[in-house]
């Protein structure tokens, strides 16, 4: 992938600060990426964008093609004519440091339901042929979505391997009543959608005139309870009750000695590579449509995957099965083109995982907080480096590098950190900052929390437990024109600015 050398900073939207219990795409989201060019940054990376259920986890999205309705900005849907105001005024007293998932879903879906009613009724004939204008050329997702939307509501929230069979084996005749009886749900999850899509675009053009670049994440596997699972049950290991046989997971690891069981669907992927690969074929399409560069989480899993038995309670007793490999990149490269993608090819990793990556030039990641628990030679050390990585002093796996420092890291990891960088250890977030920027890994990404200076209160998830995360906000003020100054001022020093190049080569005179 041809990417200049640059810098970014990793904050999913739902971190950003507004009024109504959780970021949205709106005045805050704008006024970020104003941040992000005035600290001369050029990559925003978020994390998966889809709608989320139980868990509160991106990456376990109802479906992979969805916005998720959390991030839609109802003062822009009031300044539209979509809600009155005073619809606002009975919000609850949301945090404006912690997201409250719970009773975001009780206070606004109900709200974006009635500004679809509303819609449905008097929007203007120029906004409802867009809207069908976008049903139209998403239906191959969106008809799915929104009838496994609908069905989930009409079943009080169930996973679809639990309603009746009719419905769960997609008899024809059930879905074609279900389309009927629950038209005007179905109407409101389009609508939703069509909301997301709108804003987030305006947003991504927004930035992308800024000349900052959108990283988006997509998680290797779909979640069990989601429209792919249920609308492409060929795709997986499934019983005949549409139960998983397999499960996905990884074995005992840095975060945690009895693996993560995550729980998906593990994909029959001979029977999709004897189709062509069409799903990830327009699953890859969908999500360069809305990023400009994708990141495949867990990458390792195409070249060789962790099967864990359905009903084990832990992914110790898993075992390693072999991936599609290459053919699956050369069919989409051969449809699409060049490939944007990022390799998180953290983990156990072999050989085989390596080759997939560089046969197709993609660019890997380092972690500067796993550098210290081994010696001089670690490959994740900045000295090991080579140009096509992208460097992150911490992912959102990962405690902020203050609360690392202090509570994570062993006393080994904090002497040797100390000793490689000549530091005291007063102020760890930044010594990582410097050390990624100044690296020749050709992009360098850090999370705001290590530019803000946070401990553990600040972090974002802790793999291998289902309470609390994904819950962080920063709030208005919390950047100063100190922050901004610092971080422009590393980004220049350490040649990660490409105005710093602008006029400056061969061809402009240059030495």
């Amino acid at each position: 992938m041809d990417i200049p050398r640059c810098s970014g900073i990793i904050l999913h939207p739902t971190s950003l600060p507004g009024p109504y219990g959780v970021g949205v795409l709106g005045k805050a989201a704008y006024a970020w990426v104003d941040f992000l060019e005035e600290s001369r940054q050029t990559v925003w990376q978020v994390l998966p964008l889809g709608p989320t259920g139980y868990g509160d986890s991106p990456y376990q999205s109802f479906s992979t093609f969805a916005g998720n309705p959390y991030l839609i900005c109802l003062e822009t849907l009031v300044e539209q004519g979509l809600l009155d105001a005073a619809e606002l005024t009975d919000a609850p007293a949301f945090s404006d440091e912690r997201v409250d998932f719970g009773a975001l879903y009780e206070w606004k879906l109900p709200l974006l339901f009635r500004a679809a009613a509303a819609f449905a009724k008097a929007g203007t004939a120029a906004a409802q042929t867009e809207f069908q204008t976008f049903c139209t050329e998403n239906a191959a997702w969106l008809d799915d979505y929104a009838l496994f939307m609908a069905l989930k509501d009409a079943h009080d929230g169930a996973a679809w391997n639990r309603w009746e069979m009719p419905l769960r084996s997609r008899k024809a005749r059930a879905l074609a009543t279900a389309r009927t009886e629950h038209a005007a749900r179905i109407h409101a999850y389009r609508f939703i959608q069509w909301l997301f899509f709108r804003q987030w675009r305006a947003l991504k053009e927004y930035a992308n005139r800024r000349a900052i670049r959108i990283v988006g994440d997509i998680p290797i596997y779909v979640a069990m309870d989601s429209a792919d699972a249920w609308s492409n049950p060929q795709q997986f290991f499934f019983d005949d009750e549409y139960q998983p046989t397999v499960v996905a997971g990884v074995p005992p690891d840095y975060f945690s000695v009895t693996g993560q069981l995550w729980g998906n669907p593990i994909y029959r992927w001979q029977q999709i590579e004897s189709s062509g690969f069409p799903w990830w074929i327009a699953r890859i399409r969908a999500s360069l449509d809305l990023y400009d560069i994708v990141r495949i989480d867990h990458f390792r899993g195409f070249a060789g995957y962790w099967e864990v038995p359905a009903g084990e309670t832990t992914a110790v007793n898993g075992r390693w099965v072999v991936g599609p490999g290459p053919h699956l990149f050369e069919v989409i490269q051969a449809e699409l083109g060049e490939l944007p993608i990022i390799a998180e090819d953290l983990g156990e990793i072999t050989p085989d995982v390596i080759e997939l990556r560089d046969h197709f030039n993609l660019p890997g990641m380092k972690i500067l907080q796993f550098s210290f628990a081994s010696d001089a030679a670690d490959k994740f050390l900045p000295h090991n480096y080579t140009p096509n990585f992208i460097v992150y002093t911490g992912t959102h796996d990962n405690d902020t590098a203050w609360g690392w420092y202090q509570h994570s890291s062993t006393e080994r990891e904090r002497d040797h950190f100390r000793r490689y960088f000549r530091t005291d250890g007063e102020d760890v977030a930044w010594t990582l900052i410097e050390a990624a920027l100044r690296s020749v890994a050709q992009v360098a990404v850090v999370p705001l929390q290590d530019v803000l200076n946070l401990g553990s209160e600040a972090r974002m998830n802790l793999p291998g437990t289902s309470v609390g995360n994904w819950q962080w906000r920063f709030r208005a003020g919390q950047i100063d024109h100190l922050t901004v100054e610092r971080l422009a001022d590393a980004t220049i020093l350490f040649g990660r600015d490409p105005k710093t190049y602008e006029g400056k080569g061969p061809e402009a005179g240059g030495q």
